[in-house]
Order: structure tokens, then C-alpha cells, then sequence
């Protein structure tokens, strides 16, 4: 992936980089489409046989058929008693509806279903299998238990296409409503329809059974149960009233009110009793303090002068003393009136003393009558309060036995209740759903639709085709363009050799330099001898090493056409250093005993014997030679950097062929002896890392690596998708396809 960086000119004064400025990375869109464009026609090949394919399989696909019907849940039923409890409903509850959602695609109804409308016989389920099952049923190479019984294989194969057969049932409740649509596929439409149908009667007819099976059974057992409870409360009852006849209790209102009666009206009469001899003995402590005899002073108690007979003296004695008191005013003592008077006077005096002693005395007696009522109650309190006490385990025993038969009386009568409900309701059939809209016949197919699925098919072909594009060119390190060889290895991008066209032969390969057909060739060849002629600039430049990390990467055509591009200008040699694998003799045409680099390393032979002169217009060529036993001691040996030393004087420019670094450590000795050395890589063939690893031992063995060269570089490719600036085509070939013979010329030239 590459990137574009935009930087900002530094600040003026601080010469300091505002945040604006700090560089920014953007993707490249151009970089990430073009390998899409690259394998544009395999994509699309790609896209369209898979539509292909899915039409193939389209067409051959069995249509199939969807019928709905539409049922409404009763969320109150009709009841002519309220007995939810009985049958367990609660129709408020979301839960009840997501229950009954499950029962309805339950594979009870979907079996009962199955067995009534006898499908095990239709012919949509008796098919033969298709070529898929086969091919998969021929694949299988685990062999399957087969069961011994024809009866227990049948029942295999119904359970199967029962379980087949609720696959194809779909139960889809419509949201915040009481509504739930029932659906089934098939091939056959009319058995759609006709499914769809059986599945909501057999749910309601189930259900209906369902609750008469419950109201018989809570029948059978609230009868049971009733028996029971009906001996319970007669036992209970029976056991009660023994008790109270055994211990005489006939209160109805229970063992011990009476006594708490009786003890309550003591308590009360105890407290008027002391109340009344507390008053007794008060007026007598008076009396006793004051003297039974002194009437004046008794007189002026309050206790006497508030009885009503004392009261009516008292007034007598009152309207007598007026009497005479106006009679002195008139008369004398003497006179008979006054006289009269005065006797009626001592007379009601008389009188209200004779009631004060009596009164005295009446309190006296009182006093001690109200001691002895006292004492009676008292001892009558404490008898009765014993009784009371020996009753209390009884009151006890009496309540248990009440209260064991109030509560079978509940239970009685409450089971009572709910068996009459049941006998009522047991006949009422109140459905729990109902159909809003029953299935008809499709005329149309639910599926596959096919325009839909070829369609898809297209575009997620063609999206997966090209994800793969983008996922193998990420995962693609190897070096394709002269930018990679910048950005991936950090070295300078001398350059590039055309790939060949299709069919060339091996020596319109070898010596393309030369052919006026492809001046591309000469022309990139020649950038790559003016990159290395600049890169030398200001140093010698008389050897260089051509290597590679790996064989086959085209080192030795790249070595001949840059001795080419040098033979334009001055002499040049051409050595072949692999040893080993020797081919430039060959592509020169020289026979293979021609005399060579080893010859004169081994002393055999002179070095003027072993070089080809001319073999191409101020190129000569040095061929590997006899192959040695030990090369790598011979490139070693002082003999070769002497050899150099000589062909210096003779040859102003020396093209070393050597063995790819990979395979042997030939290329890591010559290196030390070279001005310069050039790395060929394949492009878009070699790995990124191997070219690093190669580098790394070429800047060990502290070589002067110059740069790298992209061999068989595809410009059609790179005009096409790097754009379209004429800079992968030679310049002037417009002009040499009008004119081939100028163009030959300046080719020459």
C-alpha cells in the first residue's frame, strides 16, 4: 500500500513546523484499484462462471410453494364458570402466548398432522432422491447402522420425513397482536394450502381435548378427594360433640363463659361491697370521733344531713321555729298559741333527733352487713376462680377439636364448590383460537427466486474474486515496480529489462538489443548503463559484477545486454564466473571445449586462447571454461585478481557474470574485486526478503552495490495501470514505424 506525504513550508520566524505541518498519510486509491484493473478479465471470467454454475443450479431447482393461514388466540375465553385455575390458563401473561406459539409448532401437532392427512403416501413425499442426495449418499464412506427389523426401518424412515415434514412449518406470531400465521412449503401448492390449514384445526381440536381431558380428570379426583374430606368432617364433628357431652359444656358460646361470666359478676358486686362498707366505716369513724350522744354536732355531717328522712325533719323543724318566731312577735310566752307552738316545736326537735340516732344506727348496722357481703363474695369469688382455673385444659381441647372442624368444613365445602363448576363446564367448548383467514392455493412459487439468486451470485463472485486480488497482492512481497525497489530495499532503481514477447526465441531474447523491432529494449538497457555511469561519476568504473539472489532471474542476459549497451562506446569483455553452471559460451554459439575463465585460473592455458574476440562489434567474450573441482579456491586464489589486473589494460570495461548469491558464495569473493555490482531481480518473481538477505551479504563481503534491476519487467502492464505517460515505450517510435529504415539508423547510432 502506498502513500501520499503532504508537508507545509516551515514557519518564518521559529523556522519551526506548526501542527498543520506535520506530514499526513493518505491511501492511495490509484495503488489499491490497480490490481483489480491488472486481473480485471480474470475477475469477470471468474464472476461469470460462478453465475454460470448458479443458474445451472437454479434452473434445476424444484419450485416451492408457501401457503399461510392466520389464527387468533383468544386472550379472554368464554367460560361458563370461571375455572383458570382448573386448566391452568393465564391469558394475561405474555407467557401464555409464547406456549402456545411452541404448541402449535410442536412436533405432536406436526406428527398428528402428518398421520391424518396420510402423507407418508403422497407423492411429494415418495420422490426419488435427486443426483445431490446420490452423490452425498456415495460419498459417505461410514457405513450406517441398518436395523435388522422391516418394522423398525419403516418407523426410521416415517420418523425422518416427520421430522422433514415440521421443517417446512414455519410459526411466525404477528408483533402486539394476538395473531400468529402459520406457513408451509412444499412443491405441491394444494398440499401447501392444505397443511396450513390442518395444522390450526388440529392445534384448536387439541387443545379442546386437551381441556376435556383436564376437566375429567380434576372430576375424578375432586370426587375422590370429596369423599375423603366429607368422612374427615364427620369424624371431626362426631369427635366434638362427645367431648362436650363427656364434660357437660352446652354453652354455645364455649367451655369456659360461663365461669367468666360468673366470676366477672363477683368481681363487680366485691367492688360495690367494699365501696359500700368503705362509706360504712368512714361515717362510723366520725361518729365514734364526735360521740353517739352529740346530735348537734352529728347533725352537721354531711353523711346525715344528705339522707332524705333527716332532709324532711329538718325542713318540719324549720317551718315550726318560723311558726313560733312570728307567734312571739304577737303573743306571749303564756298564751296558749304560744304555748301550742312551742310543744310542736320540742316535738319535731324531738323527732330529728329520734331519726339521727336511728340513722346512726341503721349506718352502723350497714357496716357490718356490708363486712359480712363482703367476705361471702369473696369466698365465692375464690371458689369459682378455682373452677375456673380446672376448666382451661378443657377450654383447650375444645378449641382444637372446633377449630380441626371449622377447617374440614372449609376444605369440604370449598372442594364442594369447585366440583360442581367442573360438572357444569365439563360439557362447554369454548375454542382457544380461531381462524382470521384461512389458506388458499398459491398460484406463484415462494422460492427460489431466481433472478434474486443470480443476481447475488454475480456480485458476490465478483466481490470475492476481487477481495482475493486485493488479499494476494497485499500478500504479495515480491518486487515489482522501480518504487518498490526504492521503498522496499532502499536501493536506487537503476533500471528495467522488458519482458520478451510471447514466442520469442532464445537468442531474439538474448540478443533483443540488437532487434530494430523492439527499440524499447535498447533504450531501456541504456538508461541502466547511463544510471550506472553517473552513480561512477568521479570514480573508476572498469569492472562490474552482475549477480542475483536466486537463478533464473536473467542475470546473464541482463550481463550480455548491458556489455551491449557499453560496446556502443568503448571495448568490452564479457566473463563467465559461474563456474559451475556455465551458459554464455552457449548462448554465443561457442563450442563447450572452448578454453575459459578456469583454464587460465588452472594454468593451462594463455588468457589470449581463452577469450573470443568479437563475437558481437567491441565485445569480447570469456567463457567459464572446463568446470574445476573446486571453483570456489580458483576465484579465490590470487591468480584471478592478477587476471583482472591484465584484461584492465586491454579492456576499458569488464562484465562479470556470476553465480546466484543463494546457491553458492562464488559472487561474495569476486564482489571485493569489482568497482561496481548490479543485482538483477526478477520482477514480480522474487521475494522481497531473499533480495534483502542478499544485499545483507553483499554489503558484508563490502561490495559496492549500485543498484538493483527489475529483469522481465511487463511494460504493456505498467502503461496500462501506471499511467498512460509514453514512459514505458521508446521515445521516437512513432517516427520509426513510419520511417524503419531511420530508425535503424539512429538505433545504430
Amino acid at each position: 500500500m502506498s502513500f501520499i506525504e503532504r508537508r507545509t513550508p516551515s514557519n518564518a520566524q521559529g523556522n519551526k513546523q506548526t501542527p498543520q505541518a506535520q506530514m499526513e498519510q493518505l491511501i492511495d486509491i490509484k495503488k489499491l484499484v490497480q490490481p483489480i484493473l491488472r486481473f480485471k478479465w480474470r475477475i469477470i471470467t471468474f464472476a461469470l462462471l460462478v453465475t454460470a454454475l448458479t443458474v445451472f443450479v437454479v434452473l434445476s431447482m424444484t419450485p416451492i410453494y408457501s401457503a399461510k393461514s392466520t389464527l387468533l388466540i383468544e386472550a379472554a375465553q368464554a367460560q361458563a364458570i370461571k375455572i383458570d385455575e382448573v386448566y391452568g390458563i393465564n391469558s394475561g401473561q405474555q407467557e401464555y402466548y409464547l406456549t402456545q406459539f411452541e404448541i402449535i409448532k410442536s412436533r405432536s401437532i406436526a406428527e398428528r398432522v402428518f398421520n391424518e392427512l396420510d402423507l407418508i403416501n403422497h407423492p411429494a413425499f415418495n420422490q426419488p432422491p435427486g443426483w445431490f442426495a446420490e452423490l452425498k449418499s456415495q460419498l459417505n464412506f461410514i457405513p450406517q447402522e441398518v436395523a435388522s427389523d422391516s418394522q423398525a426401518s419403516q418407523d426410521i424412515a416415517k420418523h425422518r420425513l416427520i421430522d422433514s415434514f415440521a421443517q417446512n412449518i414455519s410459526i411466525s406470531p404477528v408483533p402486539k397482536t394476538q395473531l400468529v400465521n402459520i406457513s408451509f412449503e412444499s412443491p405441491d401448492a394444494e398440499l401447501a394450502a392444505k397443511v396450513a390449514n390442518a395444522i390450526g384445526d388440529t392445534y384448536i381440536v387439541s387443545q379442546l381435548e386437551a381441556k376435556l381431558g383436564m376437566t375429567q380428570k380434576a372430576n375424578t379426583w375432586l370426587g375422590g378427594r370429596l369423599e375423603d374430606l366429607r368422612l374427615k368432617l364427620d369424624e371431626s364433628e362426631h369427635k366434638l360433640e362427645q367431648f362436650k357431652l363427656e364434660n357437660g359444656l352446652i354453652d354455645v358460646e364455649g367451655v369456659t363463659a360461663l365461669d367468666a361470666k360468673e366470676l366477672e359478676r363477683l368481681s363487680d358486686e366485691i367492688t360495690v361491697a367494699r365501696s359500700r362498707k368503705a362509706q360504712a366505716d368512714s361515717f362510723m369513724a366520725v361518729v365514734k370521733r364526735y360521740g353517739a350522744t352529740d346530735i348537734s354536732r352529728l347533725e352537721s355531717l354531711p353523711e346525715v344531713t344528705a339522707h332524705l328522712s333527716i332532709q324532711n325533719v329538718k325542713r318540719e323543724v324549720v317551718l315550726v321555729e318560723r311558726k313560733v318566731s312570728e307567734l312571739q312577735q304577737v303573743y306571749g310566752p303564756k298564751h296558749p298559741k304560744m304555748i301550742a307552738a312551742q310543744a310542736e316545736l320540742d316535738t319535731v326537735q324531738q323527732n330529728l333527733r329520734k331519726q339521727i340516732s336511728r340513722l346512726v344506727q341503721g349506718i352502723e348496722d350497714e357496716a357490718q352487713t356490708a363486712a359480712q357481703t363482703l367476705a361471702a363474695l369473696e369466698e365465692q369469688f375464690n371458689q369459682s376462680k378455682g373452677s375456673f382455673q380446672n376448666l382451661s385444659t378443657k377450654d383447650t381441647d375444645y378449641q382444637r377439636l372446633l377449630r380441626e372442624v371449622d377447617t374440614n368444613r372449609q376444605l369440604f365445602d370449598s372442594f364442594l364448590a369447585r366440583q360442581k363448576e367442573t360438572e357444569v363446564t365439563g360439557d362447554f367448548d369454548s375454542p382457544v383460537a380461531r381462524f382470521t383467514d384461512r389458506a388458499v392455493v398459491p398460484l406463484l412459487p415462494e422460492k427460489p427466486k431466481k433472478k434474486v439468486i443470480i443476481i447475488l451470485a454475480f456480485i458476490a463472485s465478483l466481490g470475492f474474486a476481487m477481495v482475493m486480488v486485493l488479499i494476494l497482492d497485499a500478500l504479495n512481497d515480491t518486487i515489482k515496480t522501480n518504487d518498490d525497489v526504492e521503498k522496499l530495499l532502499s536501493q536506487r532503481a537503476l533500471g528495467y529489462v522488458p519482458k520478451a514477447k510471447k514466442g520469442a526465441s532464445y537468442d531474439e531474447i538474448n540478443f533483443a538489443f540488437y532487434d530494430s523491432s523492439t527499440p524499447l529494449h535498447a533504450e531501456a538497457v541504456r538508461t541502466i548503463r547511463t544510471s550506472m555511469s553517473l552513480m561512477a561519476m568521479g570514480s573508476e568504473l572498469n569492472t562490474i559484477e552482475v549477480t542475483s539472489s536466486n537463478p533464473n532471474e536473467g542475470k546473464t542476459s541482463t550481463s550480455m545486454n548491458l556489455a551491449f549497451a557499453y560496446a556502443t562506446m568503448e571495448k568490452v569483455l564479457i566473463i563467465d564466473a559461474d563456474l559451475r553452471k556455465s551458459s554464455l559460451g552457449l548462448r554465443f554459439g561457442l563450442p563447450t571445449y572452448q578454453p575459459g575463465l578456469a583454464n587460465v585460473l588452472s594454468g593451462t592455458d594463455s588468457i589470449a586462447s581463452c577469450i573470443v574476440k568479437e563475437v558481437k562489434p567491441n565485445v569480447d567474450v570469456m567463457p567459464a571454461g572446463a568446470v574445476p573441482l573446486n571453483p570456489q579456491e580458483l576465484l579465490a586464489s590470487p591468480n584471478f585478481a592478477e587476471l583482472l589486473a591484465e584484461l584492465k589494460k586491454q579492456y576499458s570495461k569488464i562484465i562479470i557474470d556470476t553465480p546466484p548469491i543463494h546457491a553458492v558464495s562464488d559472487a561474495l569473493i569476486i564482489t571485493a574485486l569489482c568497482d561496481a555490482t548490479v543485482l538483477v531481480v526478477k520482477a514480480a518473481h522474487t521475494r522481497s526478503e531473499a533480495i534483502k538477505l542478499t544485499l545483507a551479504k553483499l554489503n558484508q563481503a563490502r561490495s559496492k552495490v549500485f543498484g538493483v534491476v527489475l529483469n522481465q519487467f511487463n511494460t504493456k502492464e505498467a502503461q496500462r495501470y501506471e499511467g498512460d505517460y509514453g514512459y514505458y515505450q521508446a521515445y521516437g517510435t512513432e517516427y520509426a514505424i513510419k520511417d524503419p529504415a531511420a530508425h535503424s539508423a539512429n538505433t545504430k547510432a
